[in-house]
């Protein structure tokens, strides 16, 4: 889509912290226009109002339009928003009790490109591990992510976090 299609789109995202939670429709209603301005077969438009039901706390019916999108090519017309699906289609699948959903379609983009989504698939990926009982990969996951963000103690806090799953000797 042009410019000024994803201007909108950012604008009317700028605005969700002003609907107050029993306005959840209307913010969506908002949502659903702007998507409605494409064609209905856009993975962009499906990823916005995936987007805006995940938002406003309706984590179920976000997951198939999440896939939906995945499955109609997001990751090709953008692979930003290709990438935030699959962070929030894992954690929208954790929230629906499906967190080795998660963990399997977010456990490739450890070894991606890196950009700046990556503390955010890391800390999806750890709390799908931990409603797995996997705690301890959780954690190592989360401690990694925030390592290089601490002011003192990176190479410390990095080794901690390898460690959580190293095997014992």
């Amino acid at each position: 889509m042009d410019q000024d299609w994803e201007d909108r789109v950012t604008a009317a995202w700028a605005t969700f912290d002003d609907y107050a939670e029993d306005d959840a429709a209307a913010f969506r209603a908002v949502i659903d226009g702007l998507a409605d301005e494409l064609p209905a077969d856009s993975p962009l438009g499906l990823f916005e109002r995936a987007c805006a039901w995940d938002s406003t706390g309706h984590s179920d019916r976000a997951v198939p339009l999440y896939r939906e999108a995945l499955a109609r090519g997001l990751g090709e017309v953008s692979g930003y928003k290709g990438r935030r699906a699959k962070i929030q289609l894992s954690s929208s699948l954790r929230n629906t009790g499906h967190p080795e959903e998660g963990v399997k379609l977010l456990s490739p983009e450890l070894l991606a490109p890196s950009d700046e989504l990556d503390d955010a698939v890391r800390a999806t990926l750890a709390l799908c591990l931990s409603s797995m009982g996997r705690d301890r990969e959780g954690l190592s996951l989360a401690l990694g992510a925030l390592a290089p963000h601490l002011p003192r103690y990176q190479r410390s806090t990095a080794a901690y976090a390898r460690r959580l799953v190293e095997p014992e000797d």
